[in-house]
């Protein structure tokens, strides 16, 4: 693939953003006809199959109870409660992955778009973590959200850890669609 002399501007503004000096990016997915006036009790799915791609995170059970513990936090204020017993009216499932990515820095200066001195490729992690509930009735993911961001310097250290976790959490949630009647 050959790149025209505008690619290599974009792929560098891409690897940018990636690299941790970005904020952490959100989105969300609705799907069509979803109801949030009708989801009042949500669950935990089982724990996820898929590894998040770190050896510290999988099957790290501090990381999963954090998850949860901010998600819980988050909706409660928007009029959910989790089911005590029985079948709750939507199954909130976590999905977390870690990647290693690389920046190179050369693609910038052979762009013209990196500043003299260093400008060498690096390494940085980068996280997602993703939300999705299903109605149990349906079976059918009906809403997702998701954040990524840098976790360079995160994941080893605790207390950011848990910054990060409730920040992306409360910055995921944020973007559910709010129930607008009483149940």
């Amino acid at each position: 693939m050959k790149l025209t002399r505008y690619g290599w501007p974009i792929i560098a503004l891409i690897a940018a953003v990636l690299a941790g000096c970005a904020p952490l990016r959100v989105n969300a997915y609705l799907w069509p006809g979803a109801d949030f006036a009708r989801y009042r009790t949500f669950s935990w799915g089982p724990q996820d199959r898929l590894a998040t791609g770190d050896p510290r995170l999988d099957n790290n059970q501090i990381f999963i109870e954090r998850v949860q513990r901010a998600v819980e936090r988050e909706l409660a204020p928007r009029g959910f409660e989790r089911a005590a017993a029985g079948v709750a009216d939507v199954v909130v499932h976590v999905h977390a992955r870690v990647d290693q990515r690389i920046e190179s820095r050369e693609i910038d200066r052979e762009a013209s778009a990196c500043a003299p001195g260093p400008c060498g490729p690096f390494l940085y992690e980068a996280g997602t973590l993703l939300l999705d509930f299903v109605d149990t009735r349906t079976r059918s993911v009906v809403w997702r959200g998701w954040a990524e961001g840098s976790l360079d310097a995160v994941i080893d250290d605790q207390d950011r850890l848990e910054q990060v976790i409730d920040k992306s959490v409360a910055k995921i949630l944020a973007r559910l669609p709010r129930r607008t009647t009483a149940g």
